[in-house]
């Protein structure tokens, strides 16, 4: 997959929002299929892991630190 250099920034944020999205989603009471929204949360985070690692070795113009905080 070749991503052009100028949407990466806004691949992250966006993976950014929907960690942040799906762990309020599992703080939820009335959430059904839990295990499923669980394991999925569970590759979200561990591809965001890959992301921010991948994101460390280019060269962006925006730091990382101002993408996922």
């Amino acid at each position: 997959m070749n991503i052009p250099q100028a949407w990466v920034p806004l691949l992250m944020s966006a993976m950014r929002d929907a960690v942040r999205y799906n762990d309020q989603l599992l703080q939820s009471e009335t959430l059904r299929n839990r295990e499923d929204y669980e394991e999925h949360m569970l590759q979200l985070s561990q591809f965001f892991e890959y992301l921010k690692d991948e994101y460390q070795q280019g060269q962006y113009p925006i730091p990382l630190e101002k993408l996922v905080d």
